[in-house]
């Protein structure tokens, strides 16, 4: 797992984002989501905000997004909560990014199912190409980090790029994903193995094999 921690909050960090606020399209998201919670708990709505506030961070920068500290300053007053309990929920789920990241975000899955399947040929890749762990590259297209099980593991190996998932991953396939992002293409996610829709078994099931086409009632030949 990456060390994550939060970027120092500098001057120049205060300069760039200490005025944020919501564009006009995110203060009418931002407003319908808290709207979503009961009275008196419009601080459950500190999650998807942290998430809207990265996209908007994103859509600024060109990249998967991040959240400075006077960001989360912002989401903490808007939900008049203390800064603190803001920092806590962005700091433990990893889908929030606390330093920049690039316009790329690869995470690796490196846990054992994955692992065994070959995810040290796909960090291998990354590595080719100039990624390394917890960096962003040179020319800030892409961020590499190794992450824990992020439950694909019937299609392992597999890497979540920005929003999607890729899976049923060689490094050739991986190859093929990453050249055509950096093109501005948008590569098909999901399952990387041809013939295969999502995770049923590759080459076709083994087992029920006359629920494939209708629903079959298989306690008269039990």
């Amino acid at each position: 797992m990456a060390d994550r921690h939060l970027e120092p909050d500098t001057p120049e960090l205060r300069v760039r984002w200490g005025s944020f606020a919501w564009t006009k399209e995110n203060a009418a998201k931002a407003k319908e989501i808290v709207a979503r919670y009961p009275a008196g708990r419009q601080r459950s709505a500190v999650m998807p905000l942290l998430d809207l506030a990265q996209r908007q961070v994103g859509a600024e920068t060109n990249t998967q997004g991040w959240l400075p500290i006077p960001v989360m300053e912002y989401v903490a007053a808007y939900l008049d909560m203390p800064i603190i309990r803001v920092v806590e929920v962005a700091s433990f789920y990893t889908m929030y990014n606390l330093v920049p990241v690039g316009r790329f975000h690869v995470q690796v899955c490196g846990t054992t199912p994955c692992m065994l399947r070959g995810s040290d040929a796909i960090l291998a890749a990354c590595k080719k190409r100039g990624m390394a762990k917890g960096h962003t590259s040179d020319d800030g297209l892409w961020t590499l980090t190794e992450v824990e099980c992020m439950g694909n593991c019937a299609s392992a190996p597999m890497v979540q790029i920005n929003d999607d998932n890729y899976e049923d991953l060689t490094a050739e396939r991986l190859d093929a994903v990453l050249d055509a992002l950096a093109a501005g293409k948008t590569p098909k996610a999901g399952t990387q193995e041809p013939g295969r829709h999502t995770v049923e078994p590759s080459g076709g099931p083994t087992s029920l094999k006359d629920m494939v086409k209708a629903n079959h009632d298989y306690r008269g030949d039990w």
